[in-house]
């Protein structure tokens, strides 16, 4: 890998003063490839350059990506410990923090037991500090109650993964053989805006004559440019892959070899979409019938296809029966584990998938590693030096440790690289629940809105102030580097709970000087589990532009394709999804007639704390809206600029009218990127999916009424 490719005919920018660090985005699950110029005198960052040489992403950035680098030395930084006192932050030592922390985490453990602890960890960190948050739960503080932000995003997905194909893994295929595909059928995702760096591989394959069909309820600018645009109501996914499938059976598309010779449940799949008829299933989705029919035509028709989806099928309460039904149309068409074929997710955080695989689930150990299963536990006992008996058992997903709080079982919390008082459903909740805790401790480098109700915040580093790798989307485990020295006082997470720990009388367990040697537990943590890194190391990434998990050897190539032969279950087949529609949560009546839906926008990440804070991606988008068709705001006499009141069965708030055509006449849309008033998920449903535990955010009833706007907006 060169230190610096500069673009063939552009002049090299960067000054003899500089330096490039060779690093990836902070962002999304691209991790797209980059180099940060760095002062060699102050030590400042001083700008960003496109890595051309990056396989991924070949030198494309979004907005988010060119200004990443400003959070590192913002102004907002947290530079030293906050402790609350009298309702208001005072800076500290670390030692008063770390002192307070101890005294309470062992105050509250000694009355209330080890399980009134509890850690709510996140996946935009590097895997070294993922692992070590399972850890750091398990064995620092000896609790069960530990979940991440990733059941908010990726849970879905693996579940419909395993349940299919036995084993997460979020794309089945490396993606610069995207560029070789001939149909790509995407379901839930505004990849344009969300993962605009990719794109770059669909249209290369469209100048070829690939097809794109678009399942979303808004025509996003993925939509506008699709073959077919399925406008499918807001909920209804299942029924669609049924009426597809249904229409791949009829017409003869189902590759039948591959079928009866790597697939489960063929004929029980057949008696089931036999139902889901294109008019039953336009009936139930709202979508034409000529446009289901022309979508199984071209899908069932290409030689290469691969089926992808994001957060909108997947932030269902049936979102891991949509993934799996999704995955079971590629299975048909016998298209997963070949060249430029396959299925794929476009993962949400930067280490979406890395961050759910090494112990941060409430039931999950290292690998991919089951808690119930008493070798597993074993085994990861002998890596980390305890007694198996002294191994939590599972603790509960993410939004149902609040139920927890409000059951007095959770008296303390420590939420380490997440915002859940603006990503978590049903906001207050959430909000009541951090009012009710005895003690609580973030983690983190704004003080973001969950840090406003912590009584005391620990100052984290950013990725560009820490070593380490993280899993992108494809499952190419890659490097993260060292830009700068930590800013201020801040620390790395790793580092902050091995402090802890030490206090906590588990300092032996954390014996760590850097993230290469808790990467090198990780490697043996790992082995022989689902998710095997064993066989990965630093200089192998280095020297191959990143490894393809699994990888149970040093001298394995890794996987970037996976399921060549098998399937990663008992019998070696997949398992082909057998499941029938059903109804979302919560559906519009007559006192809530609209469904609601929210989503990004290519300007922001996530809860918003990092890109809030940047000028210029404010300035594009400083605000959330409530996008909606001409038609359903005539209803209100409602024009652009107006403001609507927004209720659900949760809350209401005030928002500003965008009217567009490209959006059904049933649903109203709101990014959710903001906290506090102008959090959407105020009105979100927690309703959750059996498997998942994932939050049901994409569909819930809403009414509406026209309202005056905020005397903020009237300056």
């Amino acid at each position: 890998m060169s230190e610096f490719v500069v673009k063939p005919g552009v002049k090299n920018l960067v000054h003899d003063d500089e330096k490039l660090v060779t690093t990836h985005c902070s962002y999304c699950g691209m991790q797209c490839g980059m180099h940060i110029r760095v002062h060699k005198k102050t030590g400042k960052i001083m700008g960003v350059e496109p890595r051309y040489d990056w396989p991924v992403t070949m030198g494309k950035m979004c907005p988010k990506g060119v200004t990443a680098y400003q959070q590192v030395q913002h102004p907002d930084r947290i530079k030293r410990p906050l402790i609350k006192k009298n309702g208001k932050f005072v800076e500290s030592s670390w030692k008063e923090a770390l002192d307070l922390i101890e005294t309470k985490f062992k105050e509250l453990q000694s009355k209330y037991g080890k399980d009134s602890l509890s850690v709510f960890g996140g996946v935009s960190m590097t895997n070294e500090k993922c692992y070590l948050v399972g850890k750091y739960a398990r064995v620092a503080l000896g609790t069960r109650y530990i979940d991440y932000n990733g059941r908010f995003c990726m849970s879905s997905a693996a579940g419909g993964f395993i349940k299919t194909f036995g084993i997460d893994r979020g794309s089945t295929l490396p993606w610069p053989e995207l560029e070789h595909s001939d149909c790509f059928f995407m379901a839930g995702s505004n990849t344009a805006e969300c993962h605009p760096t990719s794109i770059q591989w669909f249209w290369k394959a469209k100048d070829k004559g690939a097809k794109m069909i678009v399942v979303d309820p808004r025509e996003t600018p993925t939509a506008r440019v699709a073959d077919v645009h399925l406008d499918l109501k807001p909920g209804t996914d299942s029924a669609l892959a049924n009426g597809m499938m249904h229409l791949i059976i009829r017409e003869g598309y189902v590759d039948e070899d591959y079928v009866r010779e790597r697939c489960n449940n063929y004929e029980e799949l057949k008696e089931a979409v036999k139902l889901f008829t294109p008019e039953y299933t336009s009936e139930i989705t709202g979508v034409a019938v000529e446009k289901i029919v022309k979508a199984a035509h071209i899908y069932g028709r290409s030689p290469r296809s691969v089926v992808m989806f994001a957060r909108g099928v997947e932030q269902q309460s049936k979102g891991v029966d949509n993934v799996a039904l999704y995955s079971s149309m590629a299975l048909l068409r016998g298209q997963v584990g070949k060249f430029a074929s396959g299925v794929a997710t476009f993962t949400g955080q930067g280490n979406g998938q890395g961050g759910r695989e090494h112990g941060q689930k409430a039931d999950l150990l290292p690998g991919y590693r089951k808690l119930t299963d008493p070798e597993a536990v074993k085994y990861i006992s002998s890596v980390w030096g305890i007694n198996p008996e002294d191994m939590p058992k599972p603790g509960v997903s993410a939004y149902e440790m609040f139920d927890e709080i409000q059951n007095g079982n959770i008296r303390a919390m420590h939420v380490i690289c997440s915002n859940p008082a603006v990503s978590a459903p049903n906001t207050e909740h959430i909000w009541s629940g951090f009012r009710k805790l005895d003690f609580l401790v973030v983690s983190d480098f704004f003080l973001s809105e969950t840090a406003e109700f912590a009584d005391v915040v620990l100052p984290a580093t950013s990725w560009a102030e820490d070593e380490g790798t993280t899993t992108n989307l494809e499952g190419r485990v890659i490097r993260i580097r060292k830009v700068i020295e930590p800013v201020g006082e801040s620390k790395p997470d790793w580092l902050i709970m091995k402090e802890i720990a030490e206090r906590m009388g588990k300092g032996k367990h954390f014996n760590y000087d850097n993230p290469g040697e808790i990467f090198e537990e990780l490697r043996i943590a790992s082995k022989g589990g689902k998710a095997d890194y064993s066989g990965i190391t630093y200089d192998r990434i280095v020297k191959e532009d990143g490894v393809f998990w699994p990888c149970p050897s040093e001298d394995h190539p890794g996987t970037p394709t996976m399921f060549k032969e098998r399937f990663d279950t008992p019998d070696g087949k997949a398992n082909l999804a057998v499941v029938n529609w059903k109804p979302a949560g919560e559906y519009p009546t007559e006192d809530f007639p609209h469904i609601l839906t929210t989503g990004r926008v290519v300007y922001h990440y996530l809860s918003g704390n990092q890109t809030r804070r940047i000028d210029f991606l404010m300035e594009q988008c400083p605000v959330p809206y409530a996008e909606m068709h001409p038609e359903l705001a005539s209803q209100y006499n409602l024009s652009s600029g107006d403001y609507v009141r927004l209720t659900t069965r949760r809350s209401a708030m005030d928002l500003e009218v965008r009217i567009t055509k490209a959006i059904r006449n049933d649903t109203v849309f709101v990014p959710y990127h903001w906290g506090k008033e102008l959090a959407v998920n105020q009105l979100t449903n927690p309703c959750l999916d059996p498997v998942s535990r994932m939050p049901e955010f994409k569909v819930c009833a809403v009414k509406m009424q026209k309202t005056a706007a905020p005397e903020a907006s009237l300056k």
